[in-house]
């Protein structure tokens, strides 16, 4: 997986995806890789695990990490395949463990070229998702600095998010 922050004046701007095995960031992925081609920029996929809680049973915790982490390499590599088919480059990958929210605010904050935050919305009738209600709830959620949020609704079909993309 990769991490850069090149931070030159020069360097591309990025669109961070937030990379979860569910419809609607698929959506997300699809619709950030046709932007990125139509904008010069670079896509950055990131995948949060959840860390095991096993406390005293450390050699069950390290294999469900084991298990984890090679499901959500599975998970970024299919991400991976998508954007590159829209937006005709590899992504940046970058893989973490612990609180979603928590490892977006500190990627953003690290590497100053990530320019927007694409999400998907989900289409279940408890709401958008988490990530969505808490930044629609505080707009200042995920990071120090001002950042836009694309929202890509989930039951938007691809058709109608390449016509969206330009």
């Amino acid at each position: 997986m990769s991490e850069t922050t090149t931070d030159s004046p020069t360097a591309r701007i990025k669109f961070l995806v937030v990379a979860s095995d569910c419809d609607e960031a698929r959506r997300a992925a699809f619709f950030a890789g046709r932007r990125a081609r139509n904008s010069n920029a670079i896509v950055t996929l990131l995948h949060v695990m959840e860390p095991p809680e096993f406390g005293h049973w450390a050699s069950v915790a390290e294999t469900m990490r084991a298990e984890t982490q090679e499901t959500a390499q599975t998970l970024l590599h299919e991400f991976a395949a998508e954007v590159k088919a829209q937006s005709g480059e590899d992504p940046e990958m970058v893989m973490r463990e612990g609180d979603t929210a928590e490892e977006i605010r500190k990627l953003i904050n690290k590497d100053t070229n990530i320019a927007f935050v694409f999400l998907g919305a989900s289409t279940e009738s408890s709401g958008p998702g988490p990530l969505v209600s808490a930044i629609a709830k505080d707009p200042a959620y995920l990071a120090a600095r001002p950042i836009p949020v694309v929202i890509v609704p989930g039951s938007a079909s691809r058709d109608e998010l390449r016509r969206l993309a330009g």
